[in-house]
């Protein structure tokens, strides 16, 4: 990488909340390189014409909701797990043109690695979107066979599926109206909520008995999942942990060098109070 300034940047609309500022800032400074990390607005209709006015300063995009479809659309080549979730929040650029990858899937499983989760074969999912699908191929890498997929609208988890199938996980879909959650939650290694918080409030006490549990939300914190699984003694891993590890990736595609992850997990820790102990 030529030792001139580069720039990078966050791309997403609304964009002005994205902690992606602080986690590549604190990384630049620790590798010693003098580029600069931005937010970017622009929606998902207008995300290929900004990509396309980008000169050769800008080396990499950090891509959040909701153009991640659109990256992985507008990219000249993309890594296979980005193909399989369908989406990429992850553009490098490279001598034929921009590369997509989809480090959100590293976000679930370093999350889960550094929870101290010890792998089992069952894995129950609640939500069928882009981040559940990252969430089925970051299962599939950790050892998972199989998961249940919960949702309001079964007709409208069939990208879940495909993801399943294409990372070699059997998926199978359970209408959110039907679910027996205390028998799902007793047969899962593993839950990964990509619910609001107040969406499964009802049922909380079932899901909280998996032993373990990644509750994407981070804010406002804690849910009441994360709450319940904390009074059980339970391993829980969150958002603000997967926002973490999938930006380790994101650092190493931008700059070729090694992540420092203490710099960058001390200045989230910083950005959001202290609140998480976020580990490594």
């Amino acid at each position: 990488m030529p030792p001139e300034a580069r720039r990078a940047a966050v791309v997403g609309k609304p964009v002005a909340h994205s902690l992606s500022p602080v986690l590549h800032g604190a990384a630049y400074e620790a590798l010693g390189l003098s580029w600069t990390y931005t937010r970017l607005e622009a929606s998902e209709s207008e995300l290929p014409a900004l990509v396309a006015g980008l000169d050769e300063s800008w080396v990499g995009l950090s891509v959040t909701m909701p153009g991640k479809r659109a990256a992985l659309e507008l990219a000249t080549s993309a890594t296979p797990r980005a193909r399989a979730v369908g989406a990429a929040n992850t553009l490098v650029r490279g001598p034929d043109g921009w590369a997509a990858d989809c480090t959100d899937v590293d976000g679930v499983t370093g999350a889960l690695r550094a929870a101290g989760w010890s792998p089992g074969p069952t894995a129950l999912v609640l939500g069928a979107g882009g981040t559940a699908r990252a969430a089925l191929a970051g299962l599939a890498e950790l050892g998972v066979s199989s998961a249940t997929v919960v949702v309001r609208d079964v007709a409208r988890a069939a990208e879940a599926v495909a993801c399943g199938t294409a990372v070699g996980l059997a998926v199978e879909l359970c209408p959110w109206s039907s679910a027996d959650f205390e028998a799902l939650a007793s047969s899962a290694s593993v839950l990964v909520n990509t619910t609001p918080a107040d969406a499964g409030s009802a049922v909380v006490p079932d899901l909280a008995a998996v032993p373990c549990v990644l509750d994407v939300i981070y804010h406002p914190w804690p849910t009441p999942l994360a709450t319940a699984v904390t009074a059980r003694g339970g391993v829980l891993a969150t958002g603000l942990d997967m926002l973490l590890h999938q930006a380790f990736g994101q650092v190493a595609q931008f700059t070729g060098e090694n992540p420092p992850r203490e710099a960058m997990r001390n200045a989230l820790r910083a950005a959001t109070g202290e609140v998480l102990p976020l580990p490594l």
